[in-house]
């Protein structure tokens, strides 16, 4: 395959974790900004979105050779106004006297320079910025049913692990599936999940809890109605409207609510309809639910999930399902869209058993991270070293380098609720509790969380637990 040498200014499809190929142009990266190690890549400027990223070589086409071919693969109404917003930008540059620019950087702008020379990648070995990492596995034909695009793995355990074959929507080779998909709740995770279920062609109908209180809510579901989404008044309308019906929620109460409440789910249930809780709840909420909606004739399953506001927007989520075997293959099509792998755990509360402990191990993680940054500071040694040092070890992870950044750069804006983190080290406590099983690095960890709570910061990310330790 010949060598494809691009140029800042050069339009592009870039393949992007799980997305489908996006129109994208090659730009300057910000000076502090420098390459992901070892990689050959160049800095795209997506359209239609306020996206950029590193995209390596192998994951990008020229724009103008490849234009039908990804219209004809791609759907989403956001693709097309992406693909739209490609064709302004050529009709402004044609009025405004310039070249078009050929994908291939042949082209260039009139009284605009433009570099002669291919654009230069740093070399140094610096941070790789791994939320950006795209999955190497090969492509599924999007011809193939559903059925052979899936790895399936059995454990001695009997749990099952459900993930596309490529781990990636690569060219749309996800089929959606023909059922009509509910969801509520539209928080931090709920979000990026609906993001991508639309954005891989499923039909939505989508409710948020707070839209009645908070007018911004309202504006947040018309973000999704204008992505094709449909707007749901009631919850017990969405679950009459659709064949499975999704949920993401706070905590137990909120959940419970939901469900029972006035208008709530189980008003809107009939055999057959499908009800799926992601939230992360104790295991004895998720039966009382499954209870319910069994009692009314409908199918019941717990997908709690693993992963962040970034993971989730990046749908590269991980999915713990439980319950009803029939519901998780139902749904096959939209955890591929929303998540990079999924498991099957059995009975219904494995997966918040199972949920529960990945968040306390997170959890006292973090909170020992925190601690770390504040001895060094208290006994002379430099933070921004003791990063460097911690980022070459064997606990390296994206995790840690994120979270550590934030703390150093005071920003705690929400990825993960510190107040949810906390919520799960209760309720994971409160699980050893039950099974007569100590949990004592979790209950130091809850108590610096419950300080860092009285210190107003609920509403920060999880990293704010830092403040706990300095005030």
């Amino acid at each position: 395959m010949a060598t494809m040498h691009l140029r800042i200014g050069d339009l592009v499809w870039g393949k992007l974790g799980r997305y489908p190929p996006w129109p994208g142009k090659v730009v300057s990266p910000p000076k502090d900004l420098k390459k992901p190690r070892g990689k050959k890549c160049h800095f795209v400027k997506f359209f239609g979105t306020e996206d950029h990223a590193w995209i390596k070589v192998e994951q990008l086409k020229p724009y103008h050779p490849h234009k039908e071919e990804m219209i004809k693969i791609n759907k989403g109404k956001r693709f097309q106004q992406a693909v739209d917003a490609v064709e302004d930008f050529l009709k402004k540059k044609e009025k405004q006297g310039g070249k078009e620019q050929s994908s291939e950087g042949k082209g260039d702008s009139k009284g605009k320079k433009t570099p002669t020379k291919p654009l230069k990648i740093l070399e140094e070995d610096d941070e790789d910025l791994s939320a950006l990492k795209d999955p190497s596995e090969k492509p599924a034909s999007s011809m193939e049913p559903i059925s052979k695009r899936l790895k399936i793995v059995e454990e001695d355990t009997g749990s099952t692990s459900i993930q596309a074959a490529d781990s990636t929507a690569i060219n749309g080779s996800i089929i959606p599936t023909d059922k009509r998909i509910g969801f509520l709740g539209l928080g931090l995770m709920g979000s990026g999940i609906v993001s991508n279920l639309l954005k891989m062609g499923h039909v939505v109908t989508v409710w948020n809890r707070t839209a009645e209180k908070v007018p911004q809510d309202n504006q947040h579901c018309d973000l999704f109605i204008q992505e094709g989404a449909r707007l749901g008044r009631t919850p017990a309308e969405v679950v009459s409207m659709c064949d499975i019906t999704f949920s993401c929620v706070s905590d137990p109460k909120a959940a419970r609510d939901l469900v029972l409440g006035p208008s709530g789910v189980l008003q809107g249930i009939r055999p057959g309809k499908c009800y799926v809780e992601m939230s992360t709840l104790d295991p004895e909420t998720i039966t009382e639910l499954s209870q319910v909606i069994s009692s009314r004739g409908g199918r019941f399953l717990e997908a709690p999930v693993a992963g962040s506001q970034q993971v989730s927007n990046e749908g590269m989520l991980v999915i713990l399902a439980a319950g009803d075997r029939t519901v998780y293959e139902d749904c096959s099509s939209c955890f591929q869209a929303m998540g990079k792998t999924s498991f099957f755990l059995g009975e219904a509360g494995n997966a918040a058993k199972m949920m529960l402990i990945l968040n306390m191990v997170q959890g006292s993680f973090m909170a020992t991270i925190a601690e770390g940054l504040t001895l060094a500071q208290a006994t002379g040694q430099s933070q921004h070293t003791f990063l460097d040092i911690l980022s070459q070890g064997q606990m390296a992870s994206t995790f840690v380098d994120q979270k550590c950044q934030n703390i150093l750069q005071g920003n705690f804006k929400p990825d993960y609720y510190l107040k949810h983190i906390q919520k799960d080290l209760r309720l994971a406590i409160s699980m050893g509790d039950t099974a007569n099983h100590p949990t004592p690095m979790a209950a130091a960890a809850n108590e610096v969380y419950k300080r860092a709570k009285a210190l107003d910061q609920s509403d920060n990310d999880m990293s704010a637990v830092y403040r706990a330790y300095i005030h």
